[in-house]
């Protein structure tokens, strides 16, 4: 399996990392309250962690959605995050013309579930020489992702990660093959599993999503006992209070004993 180096953090070798955040830049306090508390978690545990949070959720259910702060303040926000807690950082891009400045700043561009197809999206973000990380479509099966590899390869780039974020099953549900995961792993490059955008129900509550974050925990035990490289998370001080998928994003009290139990099976196998 390809490794790929991420600052001193090698996904696919060892330890599962983490990759966790809120899932959009509401404001610079939520992002290092957040980000302070998951690198002490993570630095207890011994487990590798890679921030993510969006400085824009173009893809929201209504246009009435906040969708975070922007490009500009986005960059700032992530840059001064790296100085103050020096770690990685990794986000969303939803068009070719702001990948060069989010390039600058950030260590992993990541491609939206919804965009996993966009060719000219995927090349111009591996041209970068970037890690990419590509989540699987809820539309997709996961042999389709060798098409996603191909497209990165095509750039010159081989730093390339694959997640699992669940599969339409109906309206407004997801369900989680598990078969996915070697599957894709089978093509040579790590594959994460995203615990919550998998037991989100998009569209379900109208104009937003809805979520069955009770099911987080099951999936990631099972994410990390089929043997996917790496756990992602989105989590907020106060979900109920988020402005973005607050119904399936963690609290900070139910993320330490959920790493501790992911550690445990790790150790196990």
């Amino acid at each position: 399996m390809k490794i790929i180096k991420v600052g001193n953090i090698s996904i696919g070798r060892g330890r599962f990392c983490f990759i966790g955040g809120p899932c959009v830049i509401e404001n610079e306090k939520v992002v290092f309250k957040t980000a302070e508390f998951l690198k002490n978690i993570t630095e207890t545990l011994g487990i590798p962690f890679i921030f993510k949070s969006s400085y824009d959720k173009a893809n929201r259910s209504s246009i009435d959605s906040f969708r975070g702060v922007g490009l500009k303040k986005g960059m700032e926000i992530f840059s001064e995050l790296k100085k103050t807690f020096n770690i990685p950082v990794i986000t969303d891009v939803h068009c070719v013309a702001e990948i060069p400045e989010v390039s600058s700043v950030v260590d992993i561009i990541q491609v939206p579930a919804f965009l996993c197809r966009q060719t000219e999206l995927i090349v111009n973000a591996a041209k970068t020489r970037l890690p990419v990380n590509v989540k699987k479509g809820q539309f997709m099966a996961p042999w389709e992702t060798k098409n996603i590899i191909e497209k990165i390869l095509s750039a010159g780039n081989d730093n390339i990660l694959l997640t699992e974020r669940g599969t339409s099953f109906g309206y407004n549900n997801l369900v989680v093959d598990f078969r996915s995961l070697p599957i894709m792993k089978d093509f040579g490059y790590p594959v994460i599993f995203d615990g919550t955008h998998s037991v989100q129900q998009p569209g379900g509550l109208g104009k937003s999503s809805g979520g069955q974050r009770q099911f987080v925990e099951p999936l990631c035990r099972a994410a990390i006992a089929v043997g996917c490289n790496g756990i992602f998370l989105e989590v907020h001080p106060h979900p109920e209070k988020a402005l973005s998928d607050g119904p399936n994003m963690l609290s900070f009290e139910q993320v330490e004993p959920l790493l501790k139990t992911l550690k445990e099976i790790e150790q196990v196998l």
